[in-house]
């Protein structure tokens, strides 16, 4: 599938030879994501659910897996590169810091003082700076040094935070290496890649929770109906969702007639046997909807890079808006959820503050450099949050409980 890409993609800002013939580009970014130590630590931060609370939750590494595996078949059926797709979900999360989304708000606003903090610019700097992989002839390091291609697959949103937004790509002292990814494409405009891996995203994070939450008994599909209106409201102000409640209860009975809906979720074999159909069939309806409708319009071609658009029926985005809604409603939202979240929140805090007045003595030694050449405040604090921001949600408790000590 490579063919179907251009010099000026397979590009990495600091050239490196391949050290064996016979891979292409996008195998070895694949690899490099595979083996870095980013990835490793998903296994260990939480998706939604916190994982260890059963041996079924799903952990951020886990969602990742399965991100892949639904990009990479629907890159493959565009006539995408199947490793580059592999490559832009596995990574599309590795800056996510301890404790999911309620980490990343309590960091964004601790980092307000030097340039915030957002996952996904995170993940940007992940890959370019801060993973140990390659360093120029100046001994700068340029994190995994991914092909122009795949960084820009992994780049969700293609902006900075001056545009003062909640969500961005890349803080202002990574421009450099986002401006470099960023030669030739259209202004603020996604590569059809990175649209294949956010739907992924979207598709296997909603179907993969209302899985988990069933098995936790954490929710009740006979209460979606009565609920409607709560789920509804979640859709909107929480996922700025435009959709009207009609529609929301539409796309509620699309789901409830599909075959595979569970009425129950009793424990049995035969009841979990239901549930992972119901999981194949529901990720298998939205991707499908996706492939058909990007035919329809963009025809049989190879569709690469900014040659296409995703294309993504009304109806199935409103679908896996309303799966969103209930994990939003009954997961994220519940009164014992947020009850957790305020104490990882002080967690969080707490620890900035203790790294920071103790450094360098605690920063890792990796880190440590960084420090050295920080020479305001701002530059000192990105230093800690970017320690902080890579540490498992084990690994947060931990440091917390041994600087408190």
């Amino acid at each position: 599938m490579s063919t179907n890409y251009t010099a000026s993609d397979l590009e990495r800002f600091d050239f490196e030879p391949a050290k064996r013939p016979g891979r292409t580009e996008f195998m070895r970014d694949r690899a490099r994501v595979i083996h870095s130590a980013s990835l490793r630590r998903l296994g260990a931060k939480t998706q939604v659910a916190v994982p260890w609370e059963n041996d079924f939750q799903r952990t951020r590494l886990a969602h990742s897996l399965e991100v892949a595996q639904i990009g990479r078949e629907l890159g493959d059926s565009l006539g995408a590169d199947p490793d580059l797709l592999d490559t832009a979900c596995l990574a599309h999360d590795l800056g996510h810091p301890p404790f999911g989304h309620n980490g990343e708000d309590a960091l964004a606003e601790i980092a307000q003082s030097c340039g915030g903090f957002e996952g996904n610019a995170q993940s940007f700097r992940l890959l370019t700076r801060l993973e140990a992989k390659s360093v120029d002839a100046n001994g700068k390091s340029m994190g995994l040094n991914l092909t122009r291609a795949s960084l820009d697959a992994v780049t969700k949103y293609p902006w900075g935070s001056e545009k003062n937004s909640k969500k961005f790509g890349f803080y202002e002292d990574d421009r450099e290496v986002f401006e470099w990814m960023r030669q030739g494409a259209p202004d603020g405009r996604r590569c059809i890649e990175a649209q294949i891996m956010d739907w992924s995203d979207d598709v296997s994070y909603s179907v993969h929770d209302l899985e988990d939450a069933l098995v936790a008994g954490q929710v009740d599909v006979a209460r979606f109906s009565k609920d409607l209106p709560e789920l509804h409201h979640v859709m909107v102000s929480d996922y700025g969702m435009d959709i009207t409640e009609e529609e929301s209860a539409q796309a509620l009975a699309r789901l409830q007639k599909l075959s595979c809906w569970p009425t129950k979720y009793d424990g049995t074999h035969a009841s979990l046997a239901r549930l992972k159909d119901l999981t194949s069939q529901l990720i298998g309806r939205f991707v499908l909807s996706a492939e058909l409708e990007t035919r329809k319009i963009h025809g049989a071609k190879a569709l690469v890079r900014y040659g296409a658009n995703l294309e993504v029926p009304r109806d199935s985005r409103l679908e896996v808006g309303f799966l969103k809604g209930v994990a939003g409603h009954y997961l994220i939202n519940a009164p014992i959820a947020q009850e957790r979240y305020q104490k990882q929140r002080v967690v969080i805090s707490e620890l900035v503050e203790m790294v920071l007045a103790s450094a360098p003595k605690n920063l890792d030694s990796i880190l440590l450099k960084d420090w050295e050449r920080a020479t305001t405040q701002a530059q000192k604090l990105r230093v800690v949050i970017d320690q902080v921001a890579s540490l498992t949600d084990p690994g947060a408790y931990a440091l917390h409980a041994r600087l408190s000590s």
